[in-house]
């Protein structure tokens, strides 16, 4: 397996172990309190701080998603992972410490050190976009 399927597959496991997660936490809080399944807000704030910063770090990972898979799956159908080969798994690794980091805390360093690993995701992106479209010009 290439770096870019490997980091495709990471970014999607670490995807479901946020989403497993959110749902074994709701369904511990439903069953310790009875609170009815249908009830939760979307941003987890009824629940914890904890559950509000783990929504949001899983709702990160869906919104980052199209721009990281996109060129991903791009490379990988086309033959052209000797674009995103070399950075795939500094793009896997940006995104689990950028929701590493928003479990752990909220505070004003840790929203700027999500920011860096943020950045990272998001410039490597768009190199990888820019240099498969060259590809095909």
């Amino acid at each position: 397996m290439n770096a870019s399927a490997l980091a495709l597959l990471g970014y999607v496991v670490w995807l479901l172990v946020l989403l497993t997660a959110l749902i074994a936490q709701r369904v511990v809080v439903t069953a310790r309190t009875g609170k009815p399944a249908n009830s939760y807000l979307p941003d987890g704030s009824d629940v914890s701080p904890f559950a509000q910063r783990l929504c949001g770090a899983h709702a990160n990972c869906i919104e980052s998603a199209p721009f990281i898979v996109a060129p991903l799956l791009l490379a990988l159908a086309t033959g052209h992972t000797d674009v995103t080969d070399p950075l795939a798994c500094v793009v896997l690794a940006a995104r689990i410490a950028q929701a590493s980091v928003h479990l752990w805390s909220t505070s004003e360093a840790a929203v700027k050190l999500r920011a860096v690993f943020f950045i990272m995701q998001a410039a490597i992106a768009f190199y990888w976009t820019v240099a498969l479209s060259l590809r095909f010009v």
